[in-house]
């Protein structure tokens, strides 16, 4: 009989890969907790609906009760927890969703571990395992030079970050505290496709192919490390089958670009697949406004750990990534279902006006 992998927001952009993954690498029945917020990608898991090895179930992870049944009915042997909410100008708008998700549900959802291994069978406890997946954000800003390390100390600026960095520490806790079976990993700024178009690189593109204007905040030479989707779920499955218990590992693309040097090959890209019109470049469309409160400055990771420790690096170079993601946009129009509700407008704003009163 098949072990279960439970995949907390296994329909959000990363999530969904990870299960793609899972189904395709490992025997495992694959069970989707998602309560399917806006920025869920139905459509990318559409293809497994009929798999003998996938289950969806819509719960939210503060469900108490909805955890528990979960737990009981397909007995996993491994919790991969991604269920956030992500984005740092919605979170400046409006922090408490991020509070509820992040903060409280990763306690709720601990709880329901810890209740779970104290009911089930002993073997099945023995080999359990709670993979709490991270970002890079929690450890702040870099200056033009260093790496974020596993040992990097935490400095969240947004409400998102701050966020997350109150689940992992949670999860520490109840590693040292409760002895939940745990290990974490920190990532930097993912893309691919599916990915919600709020985020830098499809909403880029996306306003690339509708010749509207490219907006980047501030002076665009904030430095973000890359990387592609699908070598971030390989790492988080190696990471949840070989990782130390009680240890991190950050999970990085080795590809550091400036944000504008980012559009500006979008734009290239784009050029390149669609001709523009008049043969004037999309370049043409980058405009820079305020830029966003506590933006930081740089994210770098070093990926050291996992390479050595576990055998991972990436496969995909920024390049390479870059240009299968820009022809998906293309081949795909609006992008994944849902992104119909967001317009492209800027988020955070509030929080700009504020801050140009004082």
């Amino acid at each position: 009989m098949s072990s279960a992998i439970i995949v907390t927001g296994g329909a959000g952009f990363i999530g969904s890969a990870v299960i793609q993954h899972l189904l395709a690498q490992t025997d495992d029945v694959v069970v989707n907790l998602d309560k399917l917020t806006y920025a869920a990608n139905v459509d990318a898991l559409s293809q497994f609906e009929k798999h003998p090895r996938y289950r969806f179930v819509k719960a939210c992870i503060t469900d108490t009760d909805a955890l528990r049944a979960i737990f009981d009915t397909h007995r996993p042997r491994a919790v991969m927890h991604l269920a956030a909410e992500s984005h740092v100008d919605r979170s400046i708008d409006g922090p408490a969703d991020f509070i509820t998700t992040n903060i409280v549900g990763t306690y709720i959802l601990l709880e329901a571990v810890r209740s779970y291994l104290s009911r089930c069978p002993r073997q099945l406890a023995d080999q359990f395992r709670f993979h709490h997946v991270s970002t890079d954000e929690v450890f702040g800003s870099l200056g033009p030079d260093g790496l974020f390390h596993e040992q990097s100390p935490y400095s969240p600026n947004s409400p998102y970050s701050a966020s997350k960095a109150s689940s992992d520490h949670l999860v520490r806790a109840w590693h040292a505290t409760y002895g939940v079976p745990a290990v974490m990993s920190n990532c930097s700024n993912n893309y691919g496709p599916w990915q919600f178009p709020e985020k830098l690189i499809p909403l880029m593109v996306l306003k690339a192919l509708a010749y509207e204007p490219l907006p980047v905040y501030g002076d665009g030479a904030q430095i973000r490390d890359w990387l592609y989707v699908d070598d971030h779920a390989r790492a988080l499955e190696t990471i949840l089958s070989r990782g130390k218990l009680g240890e991190s590992y950050n999970v990085g693309g080795n590809s550091e670009r400036k944000n504008l040097e980012v559009v500006q090959a979008i734009c290239d890209l784009v050029d390149g697949l669609v001709p523009p019109k008049d043969g004037v470049s999309r370049r043409k469309l980058i405009t820079f406004v305020t830029d966003r409160p506590a933006h930081d400055t740089r994210y770098a990771i070093d990926a050291t750990k996992i390479r050595k420790a576990l055998g991972w690096q990436p496969q995909e170079n920024f390049a390479s990534g870059l240009a299968k993601t820009v022809k998906w946009y293309i081949e795909h129009g609006d992008g994944p279902k849902g992104a119909g509700t967001y317009r492209g407008d800027r988020l955070g704003l509030a929080a700009v006006a504020a801050e140009a009163r004082q």
